[in-house]
């Protein structure tokens, strides 16, 4: 017999053979009813497909949650802002209170302190007299005790009458107001010299003494 050649054999074989598989693969697809073209699109359009950012490009969500914390932050600064300024104005408004306050108590402070002051003459005795008379609430006027003191000593703070009834006793009367020593310390006023001749204390004991007996100096047009 003629020898037949293995390669031959070998190369129509696998042809056969592959002709033989590809179509018995396409007669299982049809079998099998495999999926269609409208099938395969109908499930692909099926697919819902969220819309992704691209890199470093913020979407309109993260946009509007920006503009929203900003817009909070903004508004917390703007809260402390009129808190401080709130603050600022209530601790000047305190500072200026106390400072007032000091002032006032230092100008009343230095009104207690400073005394009044009086001219070192018969208007200035009387006036001062008068000053501290108010403050006692002890009557009289101006006019009643000038007109008191010049009928008694013509406005002579160190006279002395050694002549009347008292005086023979032991017991001038002396001063302003020619006062004997027993009724100026019955009458001395607090806060005035204790010493008779002095002229304000002359004159305050006996505008006391004359307000205990007749009411006020102003009532006295002679010997009291």
């Amino acid at each position: 017999m003629p020898r037949i050649s293995t390669l031959r054999i070998t190369r129509s074989h696998k042809i056969a053979t592959a002709v033989l598989v590809a179509a018995g693969s396409v007669s299982a697809i049809a079998a099998t009813g495999g999926p269609s073209e409208a099938q395969t699109t109908a499930t692909r359009s099926s697919i819902s497909v969220e819309p992704v950012a691209a890199a470093g490009i913020p979407t309109a969500k993260d946009a509007a949650a920006k503009k929203a914390a900003q817009e909070t932050a903004a508004k917390e600064a703007a809260a402390k802002k009129a808190a401080a300024a709130r603050k600022a104005a209530a601790e000047k408004d305190a500072a200026e209170a106390r400072s007032e306050k000091q002032a006032a108590n230092r100008s009343t402070e230095r009104k207690a302190v400073t005394p009044k002051k009086f001219a070192n003459n018969l208007d200035g005795w009387i006036r001062e007299s008068l000053d501290i008379m108010k403050k006692k609430n002890i009557p009289g006027s101006y006019e009643g005790l000038h007109r008191n003191i010049m009928r008694e000593s013509s406005g002579n703070p160190n006279a002395v009458n050694d002549w009347d009834i008292n005086a023979r006793n032991g017991i001038p009367s002396k001063g302003l107001l020619q006062v004997i020593q027993p009724t100026f310390d019955a009458y001395h006023v607090k806060g005035t010299p204790k010493k008779l001749t002095d002229p304000v204390a002359n004159i305050t004991a006996a505008a006391n003494y004359a307000a205990d007996r007749y009411g006020s100096i102003d009532n006295v047009d002679s010997a009291y």
